[in-house]
């Protein structure tokens, strides 16, 4: 009787391995199928005629550049604030901030507000491309030829050479929000 009993205790182990077995088999050729599938939504804009994107899901909204108010005693990269239905909205210029090159800045710039939980601000486009759904498996790491503060920002590179910023890190970073008292 004795081993009877050992014989289904092995049994019934046996039988949780292989169904632990084949859930995680399961699983990973879900995760597989997911990321073949996989596709991320962006906005596509322009910055010194190179073409940038952003998560859509870091965006609040786009809205036509009107009315900047500079603020004195802040660094050059910030442009201002705006008033965005009664929302003040601090204005950064990302050219000035990554270094890039001040090509055809006009009246048709826009600018795109990020969010997070902890951080608003809007950046300064040249212009809006669009919409776009761009596959994670064409996703390039992003180019080594890239340097300085705008490397540390980039998520990676289309195949059309299409920049993808990595909004959350740009949301976080303490390089980005100033916090200066002007001493009276």
């Amino acid at each position: 009787m004795r081993e009877e009993i050992n014989d289904l205790f092995q049994q019934k182990e046996t039988t949780k391995m292989v169904l632990k077995k084949r859930a995680k088999d399961l699983a990973i050729q879900k995760d597989k199928k997911d990321n073949v599938g996989a596709s991320i939504e962006v906005v596509i804009f322009v910055l010194s005629q190179e073409k940038y994107a952003i998560e859509l899901n870091y965006i609040r909204e786009v809205y036509p550049l009107k009315d900047l108010t500079p603020l004195p005693c802040t660094p050059s990269f910030v442009s201002g604030i705006i008033n965005v239905r009664s929302q003040i909205v601090s204005i950064i210029d990302l050219k000035k901030f990554f270094d890039l090159s001040d090509h055809d800045s006009d009246s048709n710039q826009r600018i795109i507000i990020l969010h997070s939980q902890k951080m608003e601000f809007g950046i300064l486009a040249d212009a809006i491309i669009g919409v776009k759904s761009i596959p994670l498996k064409t996703i390039q790491m992003s180019m080594l030829t890239l340097q300085g503060i705008g490397a540390d920002y980039i998520k990676g590179v289309t195949e059309n050479r299409t920049v993808i910023l990595d909004a959350e890190k740009m949301l976080t970073d303490p390089k980005i929000v100033v916090h200066e008292e002007l001493k009276v």
